[in-house]
């Protein structure tokens, strides 16, 4: 039999066309890996290395930037992304030529710290803790003789066992080398057996490779725990201090003794007290600030730092003054002590509302993980233990009750029952499972038990790998970002040159020394770098979380951003813009050219049931994809195969064979396309009729099949992949979108026009090979289109490489998330349009980001530098510009967590991001 459309491909994905005026971009985030592929600029060559490290200590867009720029000259380091939402440095680098520590000291050298894995994990990356499950400890006693008994191993630093967990978690002693570590992994679990007990290594890669994200998200509470205290005690100092200074122009009575114009030097020494405590709580601003001011790489804290000190040193000076007795009239009235508390206090009060807003940009990682059931119930010796899911391995027979969230993906081996996908497949009818049939981990078994076999554990399960890509489209960059990315290395230097000159230009022009330093300080502190770097990385957080919440895994910020810039969409035609599966849709027969008497022993020509069966016996025995829609039409009718006898299959044309029916009757059968039917010396098989019907059931998007039986045509069957229900409403959307519209297939050019006149398709590619259809991508990029390709995948890798943005189809929970830059989880071709819809809205959203950034500095500096004031406007007071900094970048994240509430909209756009 033939086959309308090759299924086939030999090619190797090509490299990434560049995209018209995008700019380069670093690939996306990833766990410790070599040789990565996968995404744009996501892989790295095999010589080298990669790997994702915590980076502390970065405050604004200047310390990404210049660890960025540093790191990323080091003889050896092939790329480096540095992200200031995720705080993360993805670095890939020659290890032949460079060592890890050397990239960790440059990034000391900066004054940060790069968190290095723990040298007793570098064999098996994970944490460096070495973990188990331990069975059969029935009390505390058990517990603490196993802790003892580890507890004293050589290269054993501390151990921990959880009786409600059942778990041990052992620290390696420090300088432990990875063959060492290995050894005593390897120790353990004998040492344990020797007490009585069991255990089985917990190994890092079946926490899902999730123990960074939780790692870091721990850190941020702790550092919103001890933010919360440390504001509190700077706003009990600030209040107090701004209520003594500014009170007494409110009308606020002062005591005789606080009073400035009764008792000055109490007045001034009351507000240094109340501010010392203020600075000392503030002090990372001024041990980072005037640090890296001294390293010639000023950041947002140096600002600050400068800013406020100047402020504190000139108070302090004047205070000095009135104990001396200097113009004490004069200095009481200039104090500048609030300004640098509240200062202190309001970027203080910024960040923390800054980093609590980061932590909610990953709340769609958190709803993935939540997904996974902790524990699993495990058969052991016929009866079901609960064990924790990090523990179970590959081949474990599992048991699932009504209710219960499946653990990993699997088999069902015992019962049935019907399971609830839609958190991968979208359908929100549950899904009947019975022996044989593959189960997801994370989805939910709704009604009878049954017993699984696990296959896919660990950082293996569907799950895992969504949760995976999302992390490493989170830590990725969008070129958008590049423009923020230059002016934030030279920002700060720029700023402090501005503030001087203010300073100094309003000191020269007349004005007051005290005029000049509050425009000095005013300047120094409106600025705000950390806006323009938390513009861009935010927005691919969020956005890029709301899209694995609506079935659409976007695996990197360049494929973002170049998906809402798609002029061009190619469809692949099978299992992309139809269902997939070909189906027995029509049966014709031709008694006009069949002659009576046909088969031995029968006296008419056989009706139709009678000759779909006898199809379905011959098909059967095929492996075509054709074949098994004409048996499956076969058994949709009840119509079981009968036995065949001299069966020969036919590459390209067709199959044959002698049926042998229930009452004894033999018919010669063959299928096949019209060439079969000549080489077969079949009578009518090109007579007019018969020609004539077969152009029928091509013009209706059939596949025709030739079916012959004792020599004779005895009838046509078609057979057709129907159209996805959703395909012309989609393609109508695109076009409204203004995207061109173009579908590409295997089938013959006539069957290609029938489906696209389905689907409102004008443009069509017919009869193209798979290896032809990256050709043909490269011809509408030639043209001057961004291009999309959608596919399933499967033969047509090498197009979906080649596009500017390749869309993989997703199959429910056999879905291969590695395939293109985004994959469509739900299989539905309405995941294109909230794509095209989400991306949209994110980069739409990240220039509302960097407007207000750049607006903002644009704006803010030329006031607090007293541009309005030399036209007899108003100035700035310092500590409105420190409260418009601090604003700022908290402004920036919540306006990109809008995109939390997104939802596609029938719209031009497709979509629109919402507000709750």
């Amino acid at each position: 039999m033939t086959t309308p459309d090759a299924s086939s491909a030999s090619s190797s994905p090509a490299a990434k066309a560049p995209a018209p005026a995008s700019g380069p971009s670093s690939g996306p985030a990833s766990g410790p890996a070599s040789g990565l592929a996968g995404g744009p600029g996501g892989g790295v060559a095999p010589d080298l290395s990669r790997l994702v490290l915590p980076v502390r200590g970065m405050t604004c867009a200047v310390c990404a930037g210049r660890i960025e720029r540093m790191v990323g000259q080091m003889d050896g380091v092939s790329r480096i992304s540095v992200n200031l939402a995720t705080e993360t440095m993805d670095v890939a680098w020659n290890p032949a030529a460079l060592h890890l520590d050397d990239i960790a000291e440059r990034v000391k050298d900066l004054g940060f710290e790069a968190v290095l894995p723990d040298p007793a994990s570098a064999a098996d990356p994970g944490d460096g803790l070495l973990r188990y499950a331990v069975r059969g400890m029935h009390c505390a006693a058990c517990s603490a003789r196993i802790e003892r008994a580890v507890g004293q191993m050589e290269g054993v630093g501390a151990v921990t066992v959880s009786l409600a967990t059942e778990t041990a978690q052992v620290t390696p002693a420090p300088g432990l080398g990875p063959d060492e570590a290995q050894a005593l992994a390897a120790a353990i679990p004998a040492r344990i057996a020797e007490l009585g007990f069991s255990a089985e290594r917990i190994l890092p890669r079946q926490d899902s490779g999730t123990a960074l994200w939780e790692a870091q998200r721990e850190e941020a509470a702790a550092r919103l725990a001890r933010m919360r205290g440390k504001l509190a005690r700077e706003f009990a100092f600030t209040i107090p201090l701004l209520v003594l200074s500014m009170g007494h122009m409110a009308g606020l009575p002062l005591p005789a003794w606080l009073d400035p114009h009764h008792a000055p030097l109490a007045f001034a020494l009351a507000q240094l007290f109340l501010t010392l405590p203020v600075l000392w709580f503030g002090r990372d601003f001024y041990r980072i600030g005037f640090g890296n001011l001294a390293r010639r790489a000023p950041n947002m804290d140096s600002l600050v730092a400068v800013g406020t000190g100047a402020a504190f040193a000139y108070s302090l000076w004047n205070t000095v003054e009135i104990g001396l007795g200097v113009e004490v009239a004069r200095r009481v009235m200039d104090l500048y002590y609030e300004s640098a508390a509240v200062l202190i206090a309001l970027v203080s009060l910024g960040k923390y509302f800054e980093l609590r807003s980061r932590t909610r940009t990953s709340e769609a990682i958190k709803a993935l993980m939540e997904l996974a059931p902790d524990t699993a119930l495990r058969m052991e010796d016929g009866e079901a233990r609960e064990v924790p899911v990090a523990s179970v391995r590959a081949g474990d027979r599992l048991l699932v009750r009504p209710g219960a969230r499946i653990a990993v993906d699997g088999v069902v081996e015992e019962g049935s029952s019907s399971v609830d996908e839609a958190m991968l497949t979208g359908e929100s009818l549950p899904v009947t499972k019975n022996p044989g049939d593959p189960v997801a981990g994370g989805t939910i078994n709704r009604h009878g038990s049954f017993v699984m076999r696990a296959e896919r554990v660990g950082a293996d399960t569907v799950l895992a790998r969504i949760i995976r890509l999302v992390q490493d489209a989170q830590g990725s960059k969008a070129p958008i970002a590049n423009l923020a990315d230059r002016v934030s290395l030279w920002f700060v230097p720029a700023v402090m040159a501005l503030a001087v000159l203010a300073g100094v230009a309003w000191y020269g022009s007349g004005a007051e020394f005290t005029f000049a330093l509050r425009i000095f300080v005013a300047v120094m502190v409106i600025a705000c770098p950390c806006a323009m770097g938390l513009a861009t990385p935010t927005s691919i957080m969020v956005g890029t979380g709301r899209g694995a919440q609506l079935g659409v895994l976007i695996k990197s910020g360049e494929a973002l951003e170049q998906a809402g810039r798609l002029t061009a969409l190619v469809f692949d035609k099978t299992g992309t813009l139809t269902v997939g599966s070909p189906r027995l849709t029509d049966v014709v027969l031709l008694a006009d050219v069949m002659t009576p008497g046909v088969g031995e022993g029968v006296a008419s020509a056989p009706d139709e049931a009678t000759l779909v069966r006898l199809a379905a016996s011959l098909e059967a025995l095929s492996e075509h994809p054709l074949a098994e829609a004409v048996a499956a039409g076969a058994t949709e009718r009840g119509l079981a195969p009968w036995p065949v006898e001299d069966f020969l299959a036919v590459p390209g044309k067709g199959v044959r064979g002698r049926v042998v029916t229930d009452d004894g009757a033999r018919f010669f059968v063959a299928i096949g396309n019209t060439a079969f039917m000549a080489s077969e010396g079949v009578a009518g098989h090109d007579a007019p009729s018969v020609t004539a019907r077969v152009n029928a059931l091509a013009e209706q998007g059939r596949t025709p099949l030739y079916m012959a039986v004792d020599g004779r045509m005895a009838a046509l069957l078609g057979v057709a992949d129907p159209l996805k229900p959703e395909a012309p409403e989609v393609v109508r959307r695109l076009r409204a979108m203004g995207v061109r519209v173009v579908m590409l297939t295997g089938d013959n050019r006539r069957t290609a026009l029938a489906v696209a006149r389905q689907a409102g398709i004008d443009d069509v590619r017919a009869e193209v090979l798979p290896d032809q259809k990256e050709q043909a991508v490269s011809a509408l990029q030639a043209e001057g289109h961004v291009v999309g390709m959608v596919g399933d995948g499967i033969n047509d890798a090498p197009a979906l490489a080649r596009a500017h943005v390749g869309i993989a189809m997703g199959t429910g929970i056999d879905v291969a998330v590695e395939a293109g830059d985004i994959v469509l989880l739900r299989g539905g071709l309405d995941g294109v349009l909230t794509a095209l819809a989400l991306s949209r809205a994110t980069v739409r959203n990240i220039r509302q980001n960097l407007f207000w950034a750049f607006g903002y500095n644009v704006l803010g500096i030329p006031v607090a530098a007293g541009v309005l004031h030399a036209f007899g406007g108003p100035t700035l007071s310092p500590m409105l510009a420190g409260g418009a900094m601090a604003l700022s970048s908290v402004s920036v994240v919540g306006n990109a967590l809008r995109l939390r509430f997104f939802t596609p909209s029938g719209g031009p756009e497709g979509g629109q991001a919402r507000q709750a």
